[in-house]
């Protein structure tokens, strides 16, 4: 490694504000420049202090792809917990150090953009001698610096998201970073796809980098997958200390004893001889970087969590033992702690297949696993659609009803009724009452007005309006709400996109237990009921030239399906702790029950001669024992 520390500090100030003008590329590589300079924040790492790629050996194949110039684009499809930010941190500090040139980093909103400026970049300028002065504190005078928009001798750095057109206006980048691409969105407003868009304004120069970075999402509609498939796929090969045998680390490698996770180890594929976190590690140090398709100008990087050294294997076990209870939580493992994408076993659900398998139970007594009551509400022109569902642990939920109320959305007699039934209480199998916990309203029809109005001064109650908003499985099922509506009521966003995959996951699900559907033997649970329930199914298109999952409805009426998406984001609203409701029902049924029934006395106990009372005035001595 070349001495550079020493070189630097010798460096006289005039010659430090010209060198990235006038200076040809520096020799030396990001990784090499990071080991050299870089120190870790105490606010922004969990180790801070001077930087050490060997900690994470596998980082310096990705950092230097960047100063490699056969190579145009650097893809990183990996997991979380292997560095990626830092890696970023390091391209930043680099080019603003060394090979000055005007980036952009773009991040999935403009919120992040500015998380990053504050919590990231601006730490490392305060604590990295060499960046020291580089970049004028935004409240100087003349500083020509914002929070999102920094300048430097020789070039700068703006920091935009994916998410605002205005963001991206023109302006020449020789340096684009996008990171975390699965998130952001479609397009941005109606410019069309962000990283497109980001990559035009690097066209001019003939020394340009692309860098991508993100964990993945779905199969087929995952920006950084197919980026990926595009380049060399590089994979990161490690050694076995016992067989000398190199493989990639896979999860399925992975062993434990039952449910003991602290028993995790890792089996080499070849000898199958276990590895502890110890010997895991040390085989990472060892690794090495290996492509295994065609180079034709993008190096593709791809890594999962096992060969992180801030992350230990009985931690990964349990957290898969965890996770894989429910479809949703499987996909965030898979997405996040093996960096691959998610592929659904099916787009449709049979309707038919769902009414064969109702069971016996109603309203007038919930069955003993409900926990907590919320209401799904749907508008309709004539008539307001309501489901009401019981949820229990691991969000098992039981369909207690579907009904309509008919009448005149205008008039206040309909909403009367409505509020009726949200403030109904029912009877539990184990003798205590529920009331409804949490109602979402959609407000998205035609009697939006109507619905403001009947949720001001419910907020107590947790009855909200909600508006069903696209964009993606990124967006949460129940989000942050607004006031910015001719009601000034709160409004709740919800992700349907998301929601509808949470519901047609488990409805998949075929054995009673976490995240199983459950439906009642009812009249109103027959074959237009479940018809509605699978109305939709999910295909790919193509939105501005990129795959898109949408859904799209395979018939006209499809209510239930939206009653029971405003359900989940009911539940998803409470932000409940399941586990504590469900122990604090069955004390209050407990306690139900010793107030019905006392406990029966101890069968054997000691036996004492009772306190002689005095006799009443005209009795006997018989009379005194009474």
């Amino acid at each position: 490694m070349l001495n550079y520390q020493t070189n630097h500090q010798n460096l006289t100030p005039p010659l430090e504000a010209l060198k990235g003008i006038v200076a040809p590329p520096p020799d030396f590589t990001v990784s090499e420049w990071a080991d050299s300079v870089r120190r870790l924040s105490p606010e922004a790492s969990a180790e801070p202090g001077r930087w050490n790629t060997s900690r994470a050996e596998y980082q310096r194949g990705m950092m230097d792809a960047v100063s490699d110039p056969a190579v145009e684009s650097v893809v990183v499809m990996s997991s979380a917990q292997i560095g990626k930010t830092e890696i970023i941190n390091n391209i930043v500090g680099f080019h603003i150090d060394q090979d000055p040139a005007p980036l952009l980093l773009l991040q999935p909103t403009l919120e992040m953009a500015q998380a990053w400026s504050k919590d990231r970049l601006a730490p490392m300028l305060r604590d990295t001698t060499a960046l020291k002065g580089k970049v004028k504190d935004a409240r100087a005078r003349d500083s020509g610096n914002t929070m999102l928009h920094k300048t430097f001798p020789g070039g700068h750095i703006t920091m935009a998201g994916a998410n605002s057109p205005a963001s991206l206006a023109s302006r020449p980048i020789r340096i684009v970073l996008c990171d975390e691409v699965d998130r952001y969105p479609v397009s941005a407003g109606t410019e069309g796809d962000p990283v497109n868009l980001a990559k035009k304004r690097s066209t001019t120069f003939w020394n340009r980098k692309l860098i991508m970075v993100s964990t993945p999402t779905v199969k087929g509609a995952s920006r950084i997958e197919a980026a990926y498939e595009a380049s060399d796929q590089r994979r990161y090969f490690v050694p076995c200390a016992d067989c000398d045998e190199w493989q990639i680390l896979k999860w399925s490698q992975v062993q434990w004893n039952d449910d003991d996770v602290t028993s995790a180890e890792y089996c080499c594929e070849h000898c199958g001889s276990l590895w502890n976190d110890a010997k895991r590690w040390a085989a990472v140090r060892e690794g090495e970087w290996r492509a295994t398709a065609e180079f034709k100008g993008v190096a593709g990087f791809h890594l999962n969590e096992i060969y992180s050294p801030w992350v230990r294997m009985a931690d990964m076990a349990a957290a898969f033992l965890e996770m894989k209870k429910l479809p949703e939580t499987l996909q965030t493992f898979i997405n996040t702690s093996l960096g691959e994408t998610w592929e659904d076993s099916g787009e449709t659900v049979d309707g038919s297949g769902l009414m064969l398998r109702r069971e016996a139970y109603d309203k007038n007594e919930l069955p003993e696993g409900v926990v907590v009551l919320t209401a799904g509400v749907d508008v309709q022109d004539d008539r307001i659609e309501i489901e009401l569902v019981g949820w229990g642990l691991d969000e098992e939920s039981w369909s207690v009803d579907f009904t309509p109320i008919y009448g005149d959305l205008s008039a206040p007699a309909i909403w009367k009724e409505l509020d009726e039934y949200l403030t109904q209480t029912f009877d539990h199998a184990n003798g205590v009452k529920l009331k409804i916990a949490s109602a979402c309203i959609d407000s998205g029809g035609h009697y939006t007005q109507q619905v403001y109005k009947f949720v001001k001064g419910k907020a107590g109650r947790r009855v909200w309006a909600i508006k069903g908003m696209g964009g993606g499985v990124s967006r949460p099922v129940m989000g942050k709400p607004t006031r910015n509506n001719i009601g000034k009521v709160p409004l709740y966003p919800v992700g349907v996109d998301a929601a509808k995959e949470m519901v047609y996951s488990r409805l998949k699900i075929e054995q009673a237990g976490p995240g199983y559907c459950h439906f009642p033997q009812l009249p109103e649970y027959e074959t237009e009921f479940f018809a509605q329930m699978t109305a939709e199914k999910i295909v790919t298109k193509y939105v501005k030239g990129f795959p898109t999952r949408v859904w799209v409805k395979t018939r006209a009426r499809n209510e239930a399906l939206d009653c029971r998406v405003y359900a989940m984001a009911a539940l998803a609203g409470l932000n409940a702790n399941m586990a504590k409701l469900s122990a604090n029902l069955k004390a209050e049924t407990a306690e139900k029950i010793k107030t019905i029934a006392p406990e029966p006395e101890n069968e054997v106990k000691t036996m004492k001669r009772p306190k002689r009372k005095a006799p009443r005035r005209g009795g006997g001595f018989a009379q005194g024992w009474k």
